[in-house]
This record gives structure tokens, sequence and C-alpha cells, in this order.
């Protein structure tokens, strides 16, 4: 709206349109005209740096992809003429794909117990990444009937029990009440303990003389510890739901009937001794048993470093300085190599053993100072007011504490996860077979001689998935618990 002034002026009072910003200020144009073409000088760099880059990622493009070989039965479809090898050769990975995963060594008769144990694993603990109760409980089951089918018809009767027991006894053990019926003593805490040591001890040696009447002498060890843990958890796990049970199952129970798989020994399974197990299945043995172990132990001993009890808190400075003061490769040395001369004669332990605890105790002191730092970042009012509430010092760590200390520190600990997964390389040194090891390996082969560099690229690349993956739970994670202090 325009009026006309007595002086002859023109007087707007709507307000004019906003013109549009030049293109060189917005847009992919103007992120460009600022930051790689202006000045002149930035213009050159930038198309210098783009051709040089070009260049590279077109040649890695051609060499990966483009001219690459991926189909063929030997190192002869990637030859040329005059025998040289101009692009990668991917046959070579698939030719010893299975050497990679399962190690050189490993039988192939025997290959389907890793598949069948990781596939446990995998459907046993699909359930806990479910958030409702009644999903849970749903798909649970119904994943559990379909496994235990698939593992009748591909496995046999013998693996599909095992299967049936991991998968569906969280859903019955829910309902279990032992803990309530046992006898208790509110006046007098130790009667109650010695009670319940009693039923667990009883379980236990009733699981054993009953396998040893029914199947013989290691299936009975075996059943005696199978009832110990049952007991155990029904004891400590009272009334508690589904998800509970599982995890108690997934980490009292799976490694029993992983290993029990892996070595054999009983039911009819080869034994396969540790020396022959290999690949990447090994990396993913004494990472996770690595990961499992110095979690807990770290915990414990960042706990006693805070400790004002002055015999506690040395022991835990003693070891945490101990184990961080020396490299990892020194620790798998000497308990392969020196640890052997300072037992009696006749005494020895399984080599894969000594490296595994070597690889634990060594995390579990970086992990040890990586919960002490959430611990110091906690206020005293969380004590204070924990100790107001009439707390213990173990409920109130379990219950305000650790929690929150835990949560602040999750980059930290998964940090630590990946540093681990990425060492277990160095087990190479005291002659097991991991994924690396077997890649190299594989390149001494006469046939394959000149193919090192595909099986480092595959290599790395399965490490990458591997840690990036765990990188990204970490931020799932974090995000899930809210990590931060907002006001």
């Amino acid at each position: 709206m325009t009026d006309t002034a007595s002086n002859g002026a023109i007087v707007k009072h709507d307000r004019h349109e906003d013109l549009p910003p030049p293109k060189s200020e917005v847009g992919i144009y103007g992120w460009m005209y600022h930051n790689l073409l202006y000045p002149w000088h930035n213009a050159v760099l930038s198309v210098v740096g783009g051709s040089l880059a070009f260049w590279a990622i077109w040649g890695v493009v051609d060499y990966v992809f483009i001219g690459s070989v991926w189909i063929g039965d030997g190192p002869e479809v990637c030859t040329a003429q005059d025998g040289s090898i101009i692009h990668a050769c991917w046959v070579f990975i698939d030719a010893r794909f299975h050497q990679f995963i399962y190690g050189p060594f490993y039988p192939e008769a025997s290959r389907w117990r890793i598949d069948y144990s990781f596939l446990l694993l995998a459907l046993a603990a699909a359930p806990l990444f479910l958030k409702e109760e009644w999903i849970r409980r749903k798909i649970g089951l119904a994943v559990a009937g379909v496994a235990t089918a698939f593992s009748l018809v591909a496995y046999g009767i013998g693996p599909a029990a095992v299967i049936a027991f991991l998968m569906f006894a969280p859903y019955g053990l829910t309902y279990a009440r032992l803990g309530t019926i046992l006898p208790r003593s509110d006046n007098n805490a130790a009667v109650g303990i010695v009670n319940r040591l009693a039923v667990i001890v009883a379980a236990g040696i009733t699981g054993y003389f009953v396998g040893l009447a029914i199947m013989g002498g290691d299936e009975a060890v075996s059943l005696g510890w199978i009832a110990t843990f049952l007991a155990f958890g029904l004891i400590t796990l009272n009334k508690a739901p589904v998800k509970s049970w599982i995890a108690f199952l997934l980490i009292f129970g799976y490694p029993f009937i992983a290993f029990f798989l892996w070595l054999g020994g009983g039911f009819g399974l080869d034994i396969v001794e540790t020396p022959r197990w290999g690949g990447l299945f090994l990396t993913l043995v004494v990472a996770g048993v690595g990961i499992a172990v110095s979690l807990p132990v770290g915990i414990v001993f960042a706990l006693g470093r805070r400790s004002e009890m002055p015999a506690v808190r040395a022991i835990s400075i003693g070891f945490i300085e101990l184990w961080r003061g020396v490299p990892l490769i020194t620790v798998l040395f000497m308990s392969s190599v020196m640890l052997p001369l300072f037992l009696p004669e006749g005494v020895n332990f399984d080599k894969l053993l000594r490296a595994l605890i070597g690889v634990a105790l060594f995390s579990s002191a970086y992990m040890a100072e990586v919960v002490r730092g959430g611990l110091q970042a906690i206020p005293k009012g969380q004590y204070e007011a924990a100790a107001s509430m009439g707390l213990g010092y173990w409920q109130m760590m379990r219950l305000i504490i650790l929690p929150q200390a835990l949560k602040l520190v999750i980059p930290g600990i998964v940090n630590t996860f990946i540093g681990l997964f990425k060492d277990t390389t160095l087990v190479l040194i005291i002659g097991l077979f991991d994924l690396l090891g077997s890649v190299q390996a594989a390149t001494t082969d006469p046939k394959w001689v000149a193919m090192f560099v595909e099986g480092y690229v595959f290599t790395a690349m399965v490490f990458w998935i591997f840690c990036f993956s765990m990188s990204r739970y970490s931020m799932h994670i974090e995000r899930k618990l809210h990590t931060g202090h907002k006001r």
C-alpha cells in the first residue's frame, strides 16, 4: 500500500519482499566459492588436490572393483600373459575363505560345531534387544521353536536338545520359586547363606550321579555343573523376569556349552585340541573372553584402588601398575615360553588357556583405570545420599554409584574393548593362528604367494566391520541412557 504526501513524495507502508541472497553466498556453490575457489591460491590448491584425489580414488576403484577378478578356480585366472598380476584377485579370498574363518587346522568335518555355537548365541541373545516383555516372550518362544526344529533337522537330536534347553528354559524358570521355599533366618544372615549353599552343592552332586548313571564320566561332570548353575540361578534370581534368566544362562551356561562343542570329547564328538583352533573363530574367542572377564575384574580393582583399607588398596595398585607397565606381547611371550619353565615337572597348562588368562588380566588393568575415572566423576553428595538411606557399601555401589559411573565412561569402556579386539593379532607370536595368522599362512602357499595384498585388505575390512559395529552400538547405548548431565 502506497500513499502520496502533500509535497508529492511517495510513502510506502508495506514491507518490501526480501531479495534472495546471492548465489555466491548460499548453497553448494557458495560453500565451494568460500572454501575452495576464493581467493585464487585456494582455487589452484583445490584443482591440484582434487586431481590427485580423483587419480588415487580411480586407481583404487579400478584395482579393487572394475579390473579385479571375482570368479575362477585358481591363480591362473588372475595372471597376465607375462605372469604379472595387475588387479586384485578376489578368487584367493573365495578359495581360502574357510581357512580364514576356522583356521588352517580345524577339521572340516567338525566346522559345523563352530557355526552351530555362534548361531545358538545369536538366537538366544536376540530377545534381549526387544523392549516390551510381552513382545520378548512371544518372539522369543517363536524363535526358540524354529531354532529347535532347524537344529533337529540339520544337526540331530543332541544339538537340538541343547538349543531347546538354552532357549526355552528362561520362559519356564521365570515361574520357579525355589528362593521362597528355602528356610530363612531373619536374625542370622549366615544361616540363610549356608542353607542356599547346601542346596546348590546338593544339586550339583545329584546332577553328577544322575549323569554318571545314565551317560558316563565326562557327561556326568557336565550335567553336575549344569545342575549347580541352575540351582544357583533359581535361588538368586527368585521371581526374576525372562530377560534376567536369558542373561544368566548366556553368562553361566553358554560358555560351557560352546567350549564343549568346540573341544569335543563327549556325545560322540571328536576331540579338536586348542592348537588346531584358528582364524576369525580364534580371534573372536580371545576377544570375547578378554572382554567378558576384563569388565567385572576391572570394576573390582577400580573399587579396590579407591578403598580405604590399605591392604586392599595396595594390592589393587600393584596389580594395575604391574600389568600396565608391560606390553601385551611380553605378557603373551611370558605365558607361553617362560611360565612352563617355573612349573613343576609334569604340570602343564594349555597354551590357549595361558594366553586367555594373560589377555584378560592385561585388559582388566586398563579397564580398572577407565572405571576409576567414572567413579571419580561422581559427586560426593551421591555417596552421602546413599549413606543417609541406610545402604551398605555394596548396595550403594550396585544401586547408586556404579550405574552412574559406568554410564559416564561408556566411550572409554568401548574404546578399551576395540583396542583389545585389535590386539588379538599378537597371539600369532606364540603359535596361535588367528585371522591375521591364517591369512599369512595362506600366502605362503606357492600357488597364492603373490596374493598377500588381497589377504591383508580382507583382514582389515573384517576388523573394521567389528570395530565400527562396537563403536556404533556404544553410541546407541549412550543415546538410550541419555549419557550426560542435563539441567
